[in-house]
């Protein structure tokens, strides 16, 4: 007796189903700098001819356990959008313009409406940084992921000028630290969160009095893509160094932008903490900094200008439509001390 490659679970109509339905999102996503037309087995781009000496900036990553929660709601439309954000806001901190993103969906059984709906997402984040999602891979791996569920990672390319590349190098004692507001969560901690609020779909959908909303909405919300306020900001204003603040939080991403010998305070009541943040610190019984060690508080992006260039800093976030404040200030010495 025959066994094809659909007995052993992989179904090749499946797959060209699912590239129909999601090649309208893909193409939404396209720019002059595609060349669609070229090649079947790679993505082609053109690099733009507006940047003297070009470096390429790359970054990689996915969305982790805060899929748990896409499965319990069975709610798969935003979660592209994170797997974007992740990796756009990575390269922006070095001064890069996202020119494309390719995507890796995984699952043990696909369902071509599933994967269309994520990749809505994804193009969704791509037309979000002004990238193009030139390519990416469906993989239908059997018993190897539980029903319903999957994985999702990618990867961005930019490009910034050599001359204009923000690494921090600059950065002295007594420059200020502009923190710009996170959405939420964002994409980082979610092991610990489903500690804290569980997988019980009931409880996630029952308005909590304490988060003023559903639990799962709140941490559903789609990490914020903060491209183009920083991209119009470093046309502005002098940036010496940006930090995305994800898994590690304060304490850990932070001070990835100093010089040595260089750290930092910050001010905790400098911005109204997010009630998402405080009722899992109620939940787990931690200090201060634990907290500020595994999320992001509240805040998603944090940079680093001189004290002269505050004002125009927070004029130039504030005109995208950034919600932002000073909150601390760099000094001699290293690390992330929290001020109460």
């Amino acid at each position: 007796m025959a066994i094809s490659y659909k007995d052993s679970g992989v179904d090749v109509e499946r797959g060209y189903e699912a590239v129909r339905l999601m090649k309208q999102h893909v193409q939404s996503t396209y720019n002059n700098n595609v060349l669609g037309d070229i090649g079947s087995f790679g993505g082609f781009y053109q690099l733009p001819g507006d940047v003297k000496n070009p470096v390429l900036v790359a970054g990689t990553d996915g969305v982790g356990t805060k899929l748990k929660y896409a499965f319990v709601a069975d709610r798969h439309n935003t979660i592209g959008i994170d797997a974007v954000a992740m990796c756009v806001n990575d390269i922006v901190c070095q001064g890069a313009r996202p020119l494309f993103f390719l995507d890796y969906f995984a699952t043990g059984r696909l369902s071509p409406e599933t994967v269309a709906t994520v990749v809505s997402g994804v193009a969704e984040g791509c037309r979000q940084s002004g990238a193009a999602l030139i390519g990416g891979e469906t993989a239908e791996m059997p018993g190897f992921y539980a029903d319903g569920e999957y994985d999702i990672a990618g990867f961005a390319v930019g490009v910034v000028d050599r001359k204009k590349i923000i690494n921090g190098k600059s950065i002295k004692a007594g420059d200020m630290l502009i923190g710009i507001k996170s959405s939420g969560v964002h994409s980082n901690g979610y092991s610990l969160v489903r500690k804290l609020f569980g997988e019980d779909k009931a409880v996630l959908e029952r308005v909590d009095p304490r988060l003023g909303a559903r639990p799962i909405d709140v941490l559903l919300t789609p990490t914020r893509i903060y491209v183009r306020s920083i991209l119009n900001l470093i046309q502005k204003v002098k940036v010496k160094g940006i930090a995305h603040i994800t898994g590690g939080g304060f304490i850990e991403n932070i001070p990835r932008i100093f010089p040595s010998g260089i750290g930092c305070e910050i001010w905790e009541r400098s911005y109204e903490v997010p009630p998402v943040f405080k009722l899992m610190q109620e939940k787990a019984g931690i200090a201060d900094e634990q907290m500020y060690n595994t999320f992001n508080m509240g805040i998603g992006m944090v940079v680093c200008v001189s004290k002269r260039n505050v004002d125009k800093a927070l004029a130039a976030l504030r005109s995208t439509g950034e919600e932002c404040c000073v909150i601390g200030k760099t000094l001699k010495g290293s690390g992330v001390k929290l001020i109460k």
